[in-house]
């Protein structure tokens, strides 16, 4: 048969069906123990090869039934009767079905194999749970130890109960002796100290655990958050209600996790052990209401849920209306408009408060309606164990039996309500992780700054148009070479800050952009490393001078201090370049601010430098110093300068003026022959300053 391209599967097809004339192809599927896919494919090439014809089955009219040839028999008969005996069938058919066997284990291996990959993929990614967990595994092992002694040595207490009030009565009916008491005292206060113990070094790790675990998320949502645009568009009071209240949410529900799982999981397994090893008909019978606890726990989950969900996003407006009122103060106060906004205010922070006293109800009133649930089998264990003591019951038992049976009950079921209890600790830590979730989805890690040697500069056809609008500008194309200092300049809101971040790679564009050998395309492309860049506004933290200049790079600040004509002033404060500046240089004037934010881009030179606007808030003469000062720390360096003040523009190596969606690139001389915009905005603001000399 292989001489006519039939292979062994479709061998044993013709053989069975020369033996089964009028068999389906689901029949024959089962009988080679085959994949139905596989019989309809060996069917269709023994049809086509004229071996077998299908027949419409009478009794259905839908299922095709299979009928050998007399080409099919003609062939087999000039086959050796002993390749189509039974036992080759049926040896046949042990083949299939091993191959059968192979591919299944084969796909059971791929099919664990994946599961395990994923496994691997949740430990290593920043916005699973398990990731957390498994990066504290050597603390949650001792917590492991320590919690399994605790609880097990907790099971001892109502022992030790029991038989001290046996004792006591033996004691009131002269059987023992008072020393026995002692002994066993002083046993159960070596029990005691040993079960304290270990649980300070439990509670010390969990501690630990969720210390890390803050640090740890604190950390990664403060590293995405920088790197990811959202972030320029969130809200100010809701993105700090995601990383300050969200996050310790989520810690607080993994720590309740860590800590509960041994502290109730443990010990009510230890309780219900001994419970049942006294009276195991009273303890599942009495066990019949703590399950009521859980159900309705389980009920009100939902109910929970959205309580905490109204009052986060209460609380983000809150915040948010909190930053809004004291940013914009004084303007409510001098447009006469204080008593409004403080109306609008008193708004947002009753509906606050209305919702979070709803969620703290919800929450924590709860827990004393569970307890009652779960206390209700007392009362069995009152009747029926009483009837025990009596002689009366299932089982005899005398007063110890029944007090350690009765406090591990108590225990067991005060337990339990804690159980329900972390059910909503739970639930609400779930929401919160909901909200940070996609903050905590694992970046590309930024990579290594290098060493830049002087690059040149090239920007072809470059264009940005915000979504939905008209280009901005378009066609921008020049070339400079390290040392230029290039100025940009236009009317007001011409684009200039615009052209400046393209440089950043935070906005996409169109058209190309090459600094020295590398070649960006403009689509979202990060190339930062190789860029340093001062906004309209100085971004200033809570730290000294030299901790905003330096940013964690050590170095001697004095030299770019002295370059933007700080270095006297800074030696005047009684802390010099260590002094404390508050938030955003708040204890700084403008153009110190301003100066500070230049000195920090001037010690991290790059090999392009955008510097937006930097003498805005500096005199004309302070402005000439740092201008030359610049040129001299810039030899190495491309320079670009947006700014509306065009008093220094004549000393500008190249000029970008930008005028209604189109960019000149000339010099400052033939702009002014050129531009008349330019000549008129270049002469009026000469004539300003003279006349500021003149006064």
């Amino acid at each position: 048969m292989k001489d006519r391209g039939i292979g062994s599967g479709e061998v044993d097809l013709i053989h069975l069906i020369r033996h089964n004339p009028g068999i389906s192809q689901k029949d024959a599927s089962r009988e080679l123990n085959m994949d139905k896919g596989a019989v309809a494919r060996r069917t269709a090439i023994l049809e086509q090869k004229g071996y077998l014809i299908r027949k419409n089955n009478p009794k259905d009219g839908r299922s095709r039934l299979l009928y050998a040839t007399e080409q099919a028999l003609s062939a087999f008969q000039k086959r050796k009767p002993e390749r189509f005996s039974p036992c080759n069938r049926a040896a046949s058919l042990r083949r299939f079905s091993r191959k059968n066997r192979r591919l299944k284990t084969q796909r059971l291996k791929m099919k664990r194999l994946k599961m395990k990959r994923s496994n691997i993929a949740d430990r290593d990614s920043t916005d699973h749970i398990l990731y957390y967990f498994c990066r504290e595994k050597w603390i949650l092992l001792v917590v492991t130890i320590t919690g399994i002694l605790y609880n097990i040595g907790m099971a001892a207490g109502p022992w030790f109960e029991g038989r001290m009030v046996q004792y006591l009565y033996d004691i009131l009916q002269k059987q023992r002796r008072p020393f026995e008491m002692i002994r066993l005292a002083a046993a159960y206060v070596l029990t005691i100290i040993f079960v304290q113990s270990m649980r300070y070094f439990k509670r010390l790790y969990v501690r630990k655990f969720a210390n890390n675990i803050s640090k740890n998320m604190k950390m990664t949502l403060y590293r995405n958050l920088l790197n990811r645009k959202k972030a320029e568009q969130e809200e100010a009071g809701s993105m700090m209600t995601k990383i300050i209240s969200d996050a310790d949410a989520c810690v607080e529900g993994m720590r309740k996790f860590t800590t509960e799982i041994f502290d109730t999981g443990v010990v009510m397994i230890a309780y219900l052990g001994m419970l049942l090893y006294y009276d195991w008909k009273l303890t599942l019978l009495s066990m019949l209401f703590p399950p009521i606890a859980y159900y309705l726990a389980e009920k009100l989950k939902g109910i929970v849920t959205g309580n905490v969900a109204q009052s986060r996003e209460s609380s983000a407006r809150l915040n948010e209306a909190t930053l809004e009122r004291v940013a914009n103060a004084l303007t409510y106060r001098v447009c006469g408009q204080e008593s409004n906004r403080n109306a609008d205010y008193e708004r947002y922070l009753t509906d606050y408060e209305r919702k979070a006293i709803r969620a703290g109800v919800w929450e924590n009133a709860m827990q004393p309606v569970y307890q009652v649930i779960s206390m209700l089998g007392t009362v069995m264990i009152i009747w029926f164990g009483g009837q025990n003591v009596l002689g009366t019951g299932w089982i005899i038992w005398n007063v110890a039996a029944f007090t350690t049976f009765f406090s591990c009950y108590r225990k067991l079921a005060v337990k339990s309500s804690k159980a329900a209890k972390l059910f909503n600790a739970v639930q609400k830590a779930r929401v919160s992780w909901i909200r940070i979730c996609p903050w905590l989805r694992p970046v590309s890690p930024e990579p290594e700054q290098p060493v830049y040697s002087p690059a040149a500069l090239s920007v072809r056809d470059a264009a940005f148009a915000w979504p939905g609008h008209l280009p901005l500008f378009s066609g921008v194309t020049f070339h400079a070479e390290p040392g230029e200092i290039i100025g940009i300049t236009g009317k007001i809101a011409c684009g200039k800050s615009t052209l400046g971040k393209l440089f950043t790679g935070e906005l996409v564009y169109d058209g190309q952009i090459s600094l020295g050998n590398t070649v960006f395309s403009g689509r979202g492309s990060r190339y930062e490393n190789g860029v340093g860049y001062l906004g309209h506004q100085p971004e200033l933290f809570d730290g000294t001078i030299r901790e905003n200049i330096c940013m964690g790079k050590p170095g001697n600040v004095e030299p770019v201090l002295k370059a933007v004509c700080m270095d006297h002033e800074v030696d005047a404060l009684p802390e010099g370049a260590d002094t404390i500046i508050g938030s955003g240089g708040v204890r700084l004037s403008g153009g110190q601010q301003a100066r500070i934010a230049l000195a920090r881009t001037l010690y991290h030179q790059k090999s392009l430098m955008i510097l937006d606007d930097p003498f805005s808030a500096v005199d004309m003469e302070t402005e000439t110093r740092i201008f030359q000062a610049l040129r001299l720390r810039a030899k190495d360096s491309i320079v670009l300068l947006i700014s509306h003040r065009l008093s220094l523009f004549p000393q500008m190596d190249q000029v970008l003026w930008m005028e209604d969606g189109t960019v000149t690139v000339s010099d400052h001389r033939n702009l002014m022959q050129q531009k008349r915009n330019y000549r008129q905005l270049y002469e009026a603001q000469k004539k300003e300053a003279e006349n500021h000399e003149c006064e």
